[in-house]
């Protein structure tokens, strides 16, 4: 561990992440009760397209109106576990169907070109719950399949390959080498420079989340909430601010200055490279 992470914070951290990793294994049964139309709660995934904010929840899909209540995007209160905006604005997402509705217990890769009014299943439906989504430059999409602890690629988002087994939470790859990835586990972030097909031993900061916007707008927080900018292609982190609302629930990195971080009570947006947060849209408290 660095200067800014003492012993005692890390030995939180590292059992705060391994509660969380056990909490969105997919070992247990997606929640099948009725979900409250007035709360908001397990955030899962944060995004923009245009301007609009998109926060993939346990009870669907929402943006925030002028007021900052969240507002239910088309008609599907799916549990989106896994979600990313690709850079052509197309909406990628995993998951669980809502209670009641047909279909497998797991989405497997759905996709929406329609800013998520609107989804069509791509592949491994009723196979696969990603837990976390990104995609590189060259559109290869990575997918962390939590059930089976194991990261898988596709160049299209229909044929996959299995890469590296490994006991994660989140990934983010890089802007500019499509086959360098990083995922956040409970020793520490590991990096793959060979598309996820092994990862180095984790060295340094413990995180529970990391975006990677650009080659200057890598991010990550900690358990705690406590953001970090990345460096080196993340093998160095230095401090930038706490998070207001506490433990974290998703974070992405727009560009260098602006970011999405949803914690405990709210989705906040920064513009200043994480010194200062607004919060867009209030949520309660919930696990994942």
């Amino acid at each position: 561990m660095n200067r800014y992470f003492p012993r005692l914070a890390a030995t939180a951290a590292v059992a705060a992440l391994a509660l969380t990793l056990s909490a969105c294994s997919g070992g247990s049964a997606p929640d099948t009760s009725a979900p409250d139309a007035s709360v908001l709660s397990h955030v899962h995934g944060l995004g923009l397209r245009g301007d609009t904010l998109y926060v993939a929840t346990h009870e669907g899909l929402h943006s925030p109106d002028a007021e900052g209540r969240p507002v239910l995007v088309g008609d599907r209160r799916d549990d989106f576990m896994g979600f990313t905006v690709t850079a052509k604005g197309d909406f990628l997402a995993s998951g669980h169907p809502a209670p009641g509705a047909d279909g497998p217990a797991d989405l497997g890769l759905v996709t929406s070109t329609d800013s998520g009014r609107t989804w069509r299943e791509r592949s491994l439906g009723g196979k696969v719950d990603f837990h976390a989504l990104d995609t590189a430059s060259d559109s290869t999409v990575y997918g962390y399949d939590s059930a089976n602890g194991l990261l898988r690629v596709s160049s299209d988002g229909v044929a996959w390959d299995d890469r590296a087994e490994l006991r994660a939470l989140d990934i983010a790859v890089s802007p500019t080498a499509p086959g360098t990835v990083l995922a956040t586990t409970e020793t520490g972030v590991v990096r793959s420079t060979d598309g996820g097909r092994s990862f180095a031993p984790a060295s340094g900061r413990v995180l529970a989340y990391v975006s990677w916007a650009a080659p200057d707008a890598l991010y990550g927080i900690d358990p705690d909430g406590v953001l970090f900018r990345g460096t080196d292609g993340g093998t160095s982190w230095t401090r930038v601010a706490a998070v207001p609302g506490g433990a974290p629930q998703a974070l992405t990195a727009v560009d260098a200055r602006r970011l999405l971080v949803a914690t405990g009570d709210g989705v906040y947006e920064s513009r200043d490279a994480g010194r200062r947060f607004e919060r867009r849209m209030a949520v309660e408290s919930g696990g994942h």
